[in-house]
């Protein structure tokens, strides 16, 4: 047990949620596009 509570003490949240929000905005550009692309252009 001792172990686990070890392993969340050292873990970086924000560095977790920093890189989690970077790789959604990163996600999102392409998929915006991809959308304006199957809709024709016009949102």
């Amino acid at each position: 047990m001792d172990f686990v509570m070890n392993l969340f003490g050292n873990l970086n949240f924000e560095v977790i949620f920093q890189l989690t929000f970077v790789s959604l905005i990163m996600i999102a550009g392409p998929i915006v596009i991809f959308l304006l692309a199957l809709r024709g252009g016009n949102m």
